[in-house]
C-alpha cells in the first residue's frame, strides 16, 4: 500500500516536473524578437537571437514582436466618388491653395522591442499611431509645396522629407521608418472635370493655332511656287524669243546670201513656196488678174514681166 502511494507521488512529481520544464522553454523564430514579462513587468533585454530559450515557469510570460519590415496603409479619411471610380486618400491643401487627394504608405521596422511594448504594445496600436503621424507629416510637407512639385517635379524630395519627419517622431516608440511613398496624388473629383475641360480647351486652341500656322505656311509655299512658275515661264519665254530672233536673223542671213548668189533661182524658189502655201486643194479662192505678179511664172516660166526682166521677189520675212 505504501509502495503504491509512493509510486503515485513519484508519478505526480514527475508530471509536474515535465510541465514546469516544458513551460520554462520557448522558441524564438527568425522573424521574431521576444520580450520576457514577469508579473506584468518586462525584464531583461529583448531576445533577438532565434533558437530555444528559457524562462521562469508560471511567473514569466513571453511577448513576441515581429522584426520584419512592416507595411502601413493609410485609411481614407475622406473620399469622393464618381460614376466610374472612387478615390481614397487624405485631402490635403498645397501651398498654392490647390486641394489634393493623396494616398500614401510607409514601411517600418521595430528596432526597440522594449520601448515599443512600453509605449504602444500591439501592432494595431502602432499602425493607428503611425497613421496619425504620417498624415500630420504629409500635411506639413505638402502644405509647403505647390501642386506641380507634389505631382511632378519634387515628389522624391518631398517623400524623403516626410520619411525623415515620420522617422524622427517614431523613434519615441522604438520604430524606425524605412520608406514613405505616395501611391497617387490627384485633384478631387469636383475639380478634375474643370481641369479636364480647361485642358481640352487649351488643346483645341493650340490645335487651331497650329492649323492657322499650317494654312499660312501652305499659302506662302503656294505663293512662292506660283511666283517661281511665273519667273520660269517669263525666263523661258524670253529665252525662246531670243532664240527665235536669232533663228530669224540666221534665216534672213541665209536668204540674203542665197539671193545674192542667184537672184532668179531664189525668186523662183520663193514663188514655188508661195504657190504651195496659197494654192491648197479645195481650200483656195482667189480673184486676181491673169497678168498679176503672183502668176508671172504661169505666164512665163522664166518669171519675166512684160518689160522683159524678172522682178525680184518680195524681201524675205
Amino acid at each position: 500500500m505504501r509502495l503504491g502511494l509512493a509510486g503515485g507521488i513519484i508519478v505526480v512529481l514527475a508530471l509536474i516536473a515535465v510541465i514546469l520544464g516544458y513551460s520554462s522553454m520557448f522558441t524564438v523564430y527568425q522573424t521574431q524578437q521576444a520580450l520576457l514579462v514577469r508579473l506584468g513587468q518586462p525584464i531583461g533585454k529583448p531576445i533577438t537571437e532565434p533558437g530555444l530559450h528559457f524562462k521562469m515557469p508560471l511567473i514569466d510570460s513571453v511577448i513576441y514582436i515581429d522584426k520584419r519590415i512592416l507595411d502601413l496603409e493609410t485609411s481614407s479619411s475622406s473620399s469622393s466618388s464618381s460614376s466610374s471610380a472612387s478615390r481614397h486618400g487624405q485631402e490635403l491643401i498645397a501651398s498654392d491653395q490647390k486641394q489634393l487627394v493623396v494616398d500614401a504608405f510607409a514601411r517600418y521596422r521595430i528596432h526597440d522591442a522594449l520601448r515599443f511594448f512600453q509605449t504602444l504594445g500591439t501592432l494595431t496600436a502602432a499602425n493607428t499611431q503611425l497613421e496619425i503621424l504620417l498624415t500630420s507629416a504629409l500635411r506639413r510637407v505638402v502644405g509647403e509645396a505647390t501642386l506641380t512639385h507634389v505631382v511632378r517635379d519634387d515628389r522624391a524630395a518631398l517623400m524623403a522629407r516626410v520619411r525623415d519627419q515620420l522617422d524622427h517622431e517614431a523613434q519615441a516608440y522604438g520604430i524606425t521608418v524605412i520608406d514613405v511613398r505616395i501611391k497617387h496624388a490627384d485633384l478631387p473629383d469636383q475639380n478634375s472635370q474643370a481641369v479636364y475641360d480647361r485642358m481640352k480647351t487649351e488643346r483645341q486652341r493650340e490645335a487651331a493655332e497650329y492649323r492657322a500656322q499650317g494654312s499660312q505656311k501652305a499659302q506662302e509655299i503656294r505663293s512662292k511656287a506660283d511666283r517661281d512658275v511665273t519667273v520660269l515661264i517669263a525666263d523661258a519665254t524670253s529665252k525662246s524669243e531670243q532664240l527665235r530672233g536669232e533663228g530669224d536673223g540666221e534665216r534672213n542671213r541665209i536668204f540674203a546670201d542665197a539671193f545674192g548668189r542667184d537672184a532668179d533661182f531664189f525668186a523662183f524658189y520663193r514663188s514655188m513656196q508661195a504657190y504651195e502655201s496659197g494654192l491648197k486643194h479645195g481650200d483656195t479662192r482667189m480673184l486676181l488678174r491673169s497678168d498679176s505678179e503672183f502668176f508671172r511664172y504661169f505666164v512665163d516660166p522664166s518669171g519675166k514681166t512684160p518689160g522683159g526682166t524678172a522682178r525680184p521677189p518680195a524681201p524675205p520675212r
